[in-house]
């Protein structure tokens, strides 16, 4: 009772907002960091390389427009982790990928390949990040907001655990992405259906310059409507969110058209612990990236940096001839697959706040330091129990330049069940446009796509 009446004190004890470095501290972005706050050096042994660019341009087999190729070909992996390794390399591994090892010792391991530093963003990104450094501020009042900052992640050289969340909610990913999504919830028997989504993505934040979309609505981060493709016993039913940066002015707001009663429906508010549609309950609503939404349940600690091996350059499982048979095995994805990579990550711990409500009591994320998108989650029970251990598997689009991430995978080690978001093989590649327009994320245009 004491420790909860003292949590509580410390929060109403915490300063409202915090605001961003010094013009002198911002100044290493230019130096020893790279202009994401990423360090730019190598680590002590050379298996992380220091950071040269990352992979802008495309490799020479590449069609505009098209799939992106693996411009690693060559890669031989380096070594394999698998449970008998623990001893020797748990150290690389955090305790949820050490859980997954442990659950299947002999199926599952980690194949370890070079590390390629290849992410990498535009110019103008970069511009925008630079001057968020010294600008941006996050609130804490309320479910807690940002401000003063654009297109990028706001807090190059974060103090707070808080600020590396904002980091990756507000992280660069474009402003108008078209792209198809299956997902599939694998049963214990290794069975599943795959099903195929259509997604639009408006992100007015992450527009160049304010786009219509940001213009009409300024608190906006981004809309995600989505049309089911296939099964066919779904197809047409479509679902449209619209969420904001600062949800205590605004709250998110969702609809969906019912196929069957030929009309939109406005949702009640779905977010935070929510079980996510077509999931079978493996993940939650705030498990969607890994991480989204407002940051408020949890209290936010940041426990510094480490090395780490996480998906990054994941091109074989976004390859064109490759399908979900090829992908998915009957406990988790094809090792073969899959390509691990050791880098450097901010460490973040969230945990349940007293008196608010999920079904998390902690959450600890493996943020990429070159891109701010999460790499690993884990997810413990009210009990205090490690439940689910999740990972998004990253490719560089250098086409655009932006790292994304082409499959997330959610292990539930309850139900010894998993579940993937973002199988695109055989379906167009992501298509980027430079901004959006609010007319195609009104709920009236629901029923206008399917018609």
């Amino acid at each position: 009772m004491r420790s909860s009446w003292l949590a509580v004190l410390l929060v109403l004890l915490a300063p409202a907002a915090r605001g961003g470095v010094s013009a002198e501290e911002a100044a290493r972005l230019d130096r020893e960091l790279t202009p994401l706050g990423a360090e730019r050096g190598a680590n002590t042994d050379g298996t992380i390389p220091a950071w040269s660019g990352g992979l802008s341009a495309p490799p020479p087999d590449f069609r505009p427009g098209g799939r992106q190729v693996d411009p690693y070909p060559g890669d031989a992996i380096q070594y394999t982790v698998t449970a008998a390794d623990l001893a020797a390399r748990g150290h690389l591994l955090s305790d949820g990928q050490k859980a997954l090892l442990e659950a299947h010792p002999d199926t599952w391991r980690l194949n370890v390949y070079p590390t390629r530093r290849s992410a990498a963003y535009p110019t103008w990104v970069y511009e925008a990040v630079r001057a968020n450094a010294t600008q941006a501020r996050v609130s804490l009042d309320g479910k807690g907001s940002v401000a003063d900052a654009r297109v990028g992640p706001p807090f190059p050289i974060p103090k707070s655990g808080v600020e590396v969340i904002w980091n990756h909610n507000l992280r660069w990913r474009g402003a108008r992405v078209e792209r198809k999504e299956g997902i599939a919830a694998v049963t214990r028997l290794g069975r599943y259906r795959v099903v195929l989504l259509d997604q639009l993505l408006g992100l007015p934040y992450g527009a160049r310059r304010p786009d219509a979309f940001g213009k009409a609505h300024p608190n906006v981060l981004l809309a995600l409507k989505a049309a089911i493709v296939a099964p066919s016993r779904l197809a047409n039913n479509a679902s449209l969110v619209i969420e904001p940066i600062d949800q205590t002015k605004d709250a998110r707001k969702s609809w969906i058209y019912d196929r069957n009663l030929h009309r939109v429906l406005r949702l009640p508010w779905i977010a935070y612990d929510f079980p996510a549609p077509y999931s079978d309950n493996l993940r939650t609503i705030d498990d969607f990236w890994l991480f989204n939404g407002p940051p408020d349940r949890f209290a936010w600690e940041l426990l510094g940096k480490r090395e780490l091996l996480i998906p990054y350059n994941a091109y074989r499982l976004h390859a064109d001839d490759v399908d979900a048979g090829d992908l998915l095995g009957r406990h988790h994805l094809e090792p073969e697959r899959a390509r691990y990579e050791l880098h450097r990550v901010w460490v973040v711990q969230g945990t349940l706040r007293p008196g608010a409500k999920h079904v998390y009591s902690r959450r600890v994320f493996y943020v990429d330091e070159d891109s701010w998108q999460i790499a690993v989650a884990e997810s413990y029970d009210l009990d205090g129990r490690l439940w689910r251990v999740n990972e998004a598997h990253a490719v560089q689009l250098y086409d655009v330049p932006l790292l994304a991430s082409t499959l997330e995978v959610f292990h539930d080690l309850k139900e010894r069940r998993y579940l993937v978001n973002g199988l695109d093989n055989g379906t167009h590649a992501w298509r980027f446009s430079e901004g959006s327009d609010p007319r195609e994320f009104s709920p009236n245009a629901l029923s206008y796509d399917v018609r």
